[in-house]
């Protein structure tokens, strides 16, 4: 977007937390107004916590939290008359996910008295149209994904596309005061204004990466969001809290934070490019930010997230004390499998083909697994068995067939029987559908904001 010789000398964003539900306090939302910010925004999901919430449609943060949320915000904006813009609502930016938090929206105006113009971005894409695409040789994959097959697109129960910047852009030009997105870039929801009101793309790409996740680029996250002030030159970085400390090295630091290169990242409308980019402290909280660019892509792409059904899960957790175990707990799980694999085809007369099983040793590899830098024997161990079955009646069986032998199974030499605990009863926790992602490919488009509708709302009646 070309810079407005009309416009403003600079922008403020204020960014009040990483996610919408996670909260904040009252008082840095007030000091942020209190710096004159020109649009307050915030993300609503991520797909940090796996596959399932973009598969159900059903968000991770809990209606009170995000209530909560939302009540200080909006009156914020109403306050300061400017913009409240949430990106990637309930979690995955499923069309129901942009209903439930705008249901939430609503309720909190009418108990508010606040009178603002909604709209609602939807980013929810139809397999039948995306197979059209496919076909025309518009839908490319990124590593490591192979091409793309119609049938995984017919496989996954929501499909969404990640807009930038330009359906917010569109929304707010449209009178909207409260925009509510589907499935957006962390960085499009505070770049809109300030590329809208004729801010440089590089300043505010950068800047729009750095407070993605609120308090995240200060030394303290947990004392809140940040203010961002971009101008033709560069931006600025502050705390919204007065005790709260940005640094060059916090700042800087943020770049490395889901990108693949620290220095390049990939938006919908072309690449940012921080390679030349220089921090400098302005005082002990502050600190400001010039030499970032922003290269225009040569065709506009929107990224597919879509997550399917994988299979039905149940798991079972055990404590083991034993010291004999804990020394040999690898040979133990070793054992484990064996036996319960012998023992699923002797009862169930299931294959290894029919069921899938893992075993993590908790306190011991579960999570560096052979990598682990200090691989000597554990006081104790979780054991977590964690079953995938088409069916959820065939994972809770192999579970079943596992309990005994979690709770009692000894090495071949020991001349007693061990006893273990189970951290729950019934041991078997049924956890339902399982999910997967199953996109990471890209559609060229003719326009930004062709694959999302804008609904826009009534103004909420005043109380």
């Amino acid at each position: 977007m070309p810079p407005s010789t009309e416009g403003p000398a600079q922008v403020g964003v204020l960014a009040p937390s990483g996610m919408l539900g996670a909260g904040f306090a009252p008082e840095t939302i007030e000091r942020g107004l209190a710096l004159g910010p020109d649009v307050i925004a915030v993300d609503g999901g991520s797909t940090d916590s796996g596959p399932h919430y973009l598969g159900t449609g059903i968000a991770k943060t809990t209606e009170a939290a995000v209530s909560r949320d939302l009540r200080i915000l909006l009156k914020a904006a109403a306050t300061a008359d400017i913009p409240l813009i949430v990106g990637s609502c309930g979690t995955s930016g499923t069309d129901s996910g942009v209903d439930w938090v705008a249901g939430i929206a609503e309720r909190v105006m009418a108990e508010e008295g606040l009178n603002l113009k909604v709209a609602r971005i939807y980013s929810e894409q139809e397999a039948a149209q995306l197979k059209e695409e496919l076909g025309a040789g518009r839908v490319h994959a990124l590593a490591p994904h192979g091409p793309l097959q119609p049938e995984t697109l017919e496989s996954c129960t929501h499909i969404v596309g990640m807009m930038g910047h330009e359906p917010f852009v569109e929304a707010i030009r449209e009178g909207a005061q409260v925009v509510l997105a589907g499935r957006a870039t962390d960085t499009a929801l505070a770049a809109a204004v300030p590329l809208m009101l004729g801010m440089p793309a590089g300043p505010t790409w950068h800047a729009a990466k750095i407070v993605e996740c609120g308090g995240q680029c200060t030394t303290d996250p947990r004392l809140g969001g940040v203010f961002a002030t971009i101008d033709h030159d560069g931006f600025v970085i502050e705390p919204l809290d007065a005790t709260n400390v940005c640094t060059p090295m916090s700042v800087a630091a943020h770049m490395l934070y889901e990108t693949a290169n620290p220095y390049r990242m990939r938006e919908p409308a072309g690449t940012l490019d921080v390679s030349d980019a220089t921090y400098s402290a302005l005082d002990d909280r502050r600190v400001r930010v010039e030499g970032s660019r922003f290269e225009p892509a040569d065709q506009h792409t929107i990224k597919l997230e879509g997550a399917r059904v994988t299979g039905y899960e149940t798991v079972s957790f055990s404590g083991i004390r034993d010291p004999y175990i804990a020394a040999g707990i690898d040979r133990w799980a070793a054992l484990l499998r064996v036996i319960l694999t012998e023992r699923v085809s002797q009862t169930l007369g299931l294959t290894d083909d029919d069921y899938g099983l893992d075993i993590r040793l908790y306190g011991h590899n579960a999570i560096l697994e052979d990598i682990d830098p200090d691989p000597g024997p554990p006081k104790e161990v979780g054991v977590m068995l964690l079953v995938n079955a088409p069916t959820q009646a065939t994972a809770t069986a192999v579970a079943k067939v596992a309990n005994p032998l979690m709770l009692h199974l000894p090495l071949p030499e020991m001349p007693y029987l061990p006893s273990f605990a189970f951290a729950t009863s019934p041991a078997e926790i049924e956890r339902g559908a399982a999910y997967e992602f199953v996109l990471n490919h890209v559609v060229d488009v003719d326009a930004p904001t062709s694959m999302f509708r804008i609904h826009h709302t009534r103004e909420v009646s005043r109380a």
